[in-house]
């Protein structure tokens, strides 16, 4: 039986922090003669903070507690306490995912890059690489990598063909005579959600493997005392159960394997699911995780003691997750450096692009046709030139006001970078396509709503939506078995029908397990966002049409 014990209610940092440091000091010596050194390693762990610093909603233009800028508030507490032995790591999706940071990355890369300059200040001592850090490309990645003050770390990143690590693999840190050393991993499903060129002469190899073959090199070669490992990579399964997380690629998350599987490991903080995960321990490894969007900090207290053979143990290791609130300070020095950059992108977002006759919201987008995604699929169908379109709501609050709408409102819309892929498929793999789909919704259940319906496992932006046909989602029917009443212009879709399908470059890299569009001939692709796309529709169409078409619909009775 696997020993697993999940901490979800930790004590507060002071009860804990007083508790663990009582218990160690009054660790009796093995004899009276015997003097017994002791150390105290204090280890911050931020991940996905997805390019937010400042504390605040840009799609709303709101304050929201978020962001770098509140959390070095709280690291700089930190490094109070334990002026001396403290470490602060990031595990990933970095220079991606706020207005802020695309502005920068598409619109102005001149200067450096605003999440480095922010954790230079930070002092950060190490980066593990995160699939989003490729969103823009190798070019604006390496650039970043370079006005970085700290290492990008990722030790299962190879140049294609060869034994050479693309980054540096691990990095060793000394502190109150305790060597640390620390192994990056990068999640292995890069090529299953990117775009070739985004990561062209990189593979990216099996992460328990390497992780085994690194950690043996800080033991063996380094003679290190503590081995942390900061993975973009979290949870796989559902600890209680073992069954695994349903929609992931292979290895895309394997920290409770490793934990089980690698040998020497002590600490590992985890990314890449957004999920808290304030203690775990699996095989006497100690696993954390803050959640993301720089709303949490991640902290780990190891207590060591070295005796007369001169080697450091681990006495006592903790761990827990601090979250930032709205009276967390914000960081006067960090605020200072971004603020060109907020302001120049506050600036691009307030542009007025066009107008809408009606108030538009995506809040039941997932349930209903509406004309806020309507218009995403109008898009692409006229960029693409395509029979039928594919969409997903990626922000249940995205709303258009009656009136003046702005680039703001389009940013919330559509909030990845995802780029346009025009594909030739068969009505069967269309219909595959919205199966799949459909798997959003758990098996029917008499007297539910479809939101009491929804698998809470399976991530909202997963479940797709046609435009270009008309069809019921049948959630009485079991799994394989809903999609009803699917037409192309009018007639029954024949399986055997070619249409040009409209989607996004995840999909058809099989992002969200849609793999029935593998080997699909690609008709075209663009190198837009699809963001761009719906900005340059509206400015040139001026008016968005306030009116959804009504081709699909939920039925559960």
């Amino acid at each position: 039986m696997r020993k697993v014990l999940l901490m979800r209610k930790p004590l507060s940092s002071l009860s804990l922090l007083l508790a663990l440091l009582g218990a160690f000091s009054l660790a009796p010596a093995q004899s009276e003669k015997a003097t017994v050194e002791r150390a105290w390693i204090t280890i911050l762990s931020t991940t996905d903070l997805h390019g937010n610093i400042l504390p605040v909603d840009y799609y709303t233009n709101k304050p929201d507690a978020r962001g770098l800028a509140k959390v070095a508030t709280l690291i700089r507490q930190a490094r109070r306490e334990n002026p001396a032995g403290t470490l602060l790591f990031d595990s990933g999706d970095t220079i991606q995912g706020t207005p802020l940071e695309y502005f920068h990355n598409k619109k102005n890369n001149a200067p450096p890059d605003p999440m480095m300059l922010a954790m230079n200040a930070l002092r950060f001592d190490a980066l593990a690489v995160g699939n989003h850090e490729y969103n823009f490309g190798l070019g604006v990645l390496e650039k970043a990598r370079r006005e970085a003050s700290f290492p990008w770390l990722s030790a299962n990143t190879y140049r294609v063909g060869t034994n050479d690590t693309y980054y540096q693999p691990y990095v060793v840190k000394e502190l109150n005579g305790v060597r640390v050393g620390l192994v990056g991993l990068t999640t292995p499903g890069v090529p299953f959600w990117e775009n070739r060129e985004n990561f062209a002469g990189l593979e990216f190899r099996e992460p328990v493997a390497e992780a085994r073959k690194w950690v043996g090199v800080l033991r063996e070669k380094e003679r290190v005392d503590l081995v942390v490992v900061a993975m973009h990579m979290g949870l796989e399964e559902d600890l209680r159960t073992g069954e695994a997380s349903p929609g992931q690629v292979t290895n895309e998350n394997v920290a409770a394997r490793l934990a089980r599987e690698v040998p020497g490991v002590d600490l590992i903080l985890m990314g890449h699911t957004h999920r808290e995960v304030p203690s775990l321990s699996i095989n006497g490894v100690l696993l954390t995780q803050a959640n993301f969007w720089g709303r949490q900090l991640a902290r780990a207290d190891v207590y060591l003691e070295r005796g007369e053979g001169g080697r450091w143990r681990v006495a006592a290791k903790s761990a827990r997750t601090v979250a930032v609130g709205e009276a967390t300070e914000t960081d006067a020095e960090i605020a200072r450096l971004v603020e060109p950059y907020d302001r120049e992108t506050q600036g691009w977002l307030a542009r007025v692009i066009g107008e809408s006759a009606a108030e538009l919201t995506a809040a039941d987008a997932r349930f209903r046709d509406t004309a806020i995604l309507d218009l995403i699929q109008r898009v692409q169908l006229d960029a693409g030139r395509a029979d039928v379109s594919l969409v997903a709501s990626f922000n249940p609050q995205a709303r258009l006001p009656r009136g003046a709408v702005t680039v703001r409102d389009i940013a919330g819309l559509y909030i990845y970078e995802n780029t346009l892929v025009v594909l030739e498929v068969t009505g069967r793999q269309l219909k595959d396509a919205l199966e799949h789909s459909a798997k959003y919704f758990r098996a029917y259940e008499a007297g539910r709503t479809p939101a009491e319906l929804v698998d809470e496992k399976i991530p909202a932006y997963n479940f797709d939506i046609a435009e270009g046909v008309t069809y019921d989602l049948d959630l009485t029917k079991p799994h394989g078995a809903r999609v009803q009443n699917l037409r192309f212009r009018g007639q029954p879709l024949d399986p055997a029908r070619k249409l040009k399908l409209a989607t996004n470059n995840y999909r058809v890299n099989g992002g969200g397990g849609y793999t029935m569009f593998k080997g699909a001939p690609e008709v075209y692709r663009s190198s837009t966002e699809i963001r761009e796309l719906i900005i340059d529709w509206v400015e040139r169409n001026r008016r968005v049409p306030a009116e959804p078409t009504n081709n699909w619909r939920l039925l559960t009775n």
